[in-house]
């Protein structure tokens, strides 16, 4: 198959929410849609003991969130799927704004009943700035929520994009008996199932079929109707054009646990949502077409096999075709590598491939080479825009509480800081470590797998900073004399950056001011600009 052929039958994308809106649940059954997966699992709960396939880290399944964002692959109507189940938690945002580097579409779930929550504007607020093309799906339409109207008109207000509905819930509550295709005219009616893929109890195109009438009563299908005539007036149709801009977003509502819904946005998503798209390089754009590889990497994992604790690195591969066991330039380390064993994924469980081709994500297994950010190419020196470490809001100093497993507890705050979970700043002197993170949850994150995956233990000791920012300056001379002037505020990144530790908003002011040479950075992407 011809490279243009491969492009063509990808498409890669996020899935992205609020915490608890059912995002993961809808993963799981595009999943089980999909036939990579036959049964789905479930969040835990006091009730429910399985797991979803893609929340695969320990502490996951634990407390039924996602703290990492998960890789799963699978083939569908002659067409490569690559989604990324991102953690919805506001504390592992840069995780999921990472991500959404390395996809070329969005899949954006709200919750029926809460409607635009804190982190559903965050994450649109990144779209927004990528152009990232949005879908959304209205989820747990089987519970007593808003009306879809409203909802819809929330969306645009809040979120500031134009929607356009594909599907129209028929009732709501415990009377949501399915969905309408407004584009294929066409209803198809399941039988509830949390585990299983659901049967079709109804596929008609006539919204009078006696069947059908039987099943949801009159009352209904005219509600239906009404509904239908005022959603063609009070919305635009379809532009492709718009959607691909990040202006329009079609809109389905369903019900991810019961599987209503989810097959239309599937088979919908497959036909509108874009193959592989450009990247930009600091160097040039680079088009998916091109015969050269090039990837880079936007994700790093440790011990994702507890058997065998490994380092696996997740690139998207941009242009050309990625081809096992060749050499490719590490254009940071001006070194060539060779990948033996590269893998494709399905939340834990992998598979060595032989080849990928652009949009595919796959694992690069690594001893500690690769870094979040690297690009990857046949020997063209480029750099990849755009994967942000943003500037931590709490700090604290890592105390080690078994001498005997220091060693273990440099390599776990390491291996765990280089997968971009937070971030690491080394003080002197007596090399104080520093974890700076954006939210108190990474610091349970950590310490769980610092002491379950590496065996040592640690606490986490309150430090008076606020912020750390990167600093920089054309004038040697004058950064310098920053670090040598506030040298109990100094700390150093892994890649001897130093960055400067506020004690206040009040007094990273009155030092910007002090030294009006010197840059103060709020990410590290800017430091490559």
């Amino acid at each position: 198959m011809e490279l243009n052929d491969e492009i063509n039958r990808r498409r890669t994308f996020a899935i992205i929410s609020h915490p608890d809106a059912g995002k993961t649940t809808l993963t799981e059954k595009l999943l089980l849609f999909g036939g990579a997966i036959h049964v789905a699992g479930a969040v835990k709960s006091n009730k429910i003991r399985k797991t979803v396939t893609s929340d695969f880290l320990e502490i996951e399944k634990q407390r039924g969130i996602s703290v990492a964002t998960s890789v799963m692959t699978f083939d569908y109507n002659g067409k490569r799927i690559n989604i990324l189940d991102t953690p919805g938690h506001k504390d592992f945002a840069e995780d999921t704004y990472r991500t959404l580097t390395a996809v070329d579409s969005v899949i954006l779930v709200v919750d029926s009943a809460k409607g635009v929550e804190e982190q559903t504007r965050k994450l649109m607020e990144v779209c927004r700035m990528r152009a990232t093309p949005v879908m959304i799906f209205i989820n747990k339409m089987d519970r007593d929520g808003k009306d879809p109207f409203d909802l819809l008109e929330e969306l645009e207000q809040e979120l500031k994009i134009a929607t356009c509905p594909f599907t129209w819930p028929i009732g709501n509550g415990v009377n949501f008996k399915g969905v309408y295709n407004l584009y294929r005219k066409s209803i198809q009616v399941y039988s509830p199932q949390k585990s299983n893929k659901s049967e079709i109890l109804i596929n008609s195109t006539d919204i009078d079929d006696p069947k059908l009438r039987e099943h949801i009563g009159q009352k209904m299908i005219n509600n239906l109707w009404e509904e239908i005539d005022m959603v063609s007036d009070l919305f635009d149709s379809f532009h492709n054009n718009l959607y691909a801009e990040g202006y329009l977003a079609p809109v389905f509502f369903g019900s991810a646990l019961n599987n209503f819904g989810v097959l239309e946005l599937l088979e919908n998503f497959l036909e509108i949502a874009p193959h592989p798209l450009n990247a930009a390089a600091h160097e040039r754009l680079i088009k998916p077409s091109e015969e050269t590889f090039a990837g880079f990497i936007f994700k790093i994992h440790a011990n994702l096999d507890l058997n065998h604790r490994n380092r696996i690195a997740f690139l998207r591969v941009c242009s050309g075709k990625f081809e096992r066991n060749k050499l490719y330039y590490h254009t940071r380390l001006n070194k060539k590598m060779r990948f033996s064993s590269p893998a494709a994924f399905l939340a834990r469980s992998k598979n060595t491939i032989d080849e990928a081709f652009p949009g595919d994500v796959i694992g690069l297994y690594d001893t500690g080479n690769l870094k979040i950010g690297d690009t990857l190419t046949e020997g063209e020196m480029l750099h990849i825009k755009g994967i942000p470490s943003f500037s931590p809001e709490i700090l604290k100093e890592v105390v080690n509480r078994n001498p005997l497993k220091t060693k273990q507890l440099e390599k776990g705050v390491r291996q765990l800081t280089d997968e971009g979970l937070a971030q690491l700043f080394i003080q002197q002197p007596g090399n104080r470590k520093i974890i700076g993170t954006v939210g108190e949850l990474q610091y349970d994150v950590i310490k769980y797998r610092l002491e379950h995956e590496y065996g040592a233990k640690c606490d986490f000791q309150v430090l008076p900073f606020v912020k750390a920012c990167w600093i920089t300056s054309q004038n040697k001379k004058k950064l310098n004399e920053i670090i040598q002037r506030r040298a109990g505020l100094i700390a150093y990144d892994k890649s001897n950056t130093p960055v400067f530790l506020a004690e206040s908003d009040w007094m990273l002011k009155i030092v910007k001011e002090a030294h009006p040479e010197v840059e103060f950075h709020s990410t590290s992407e800017l430091l490559k600009e």
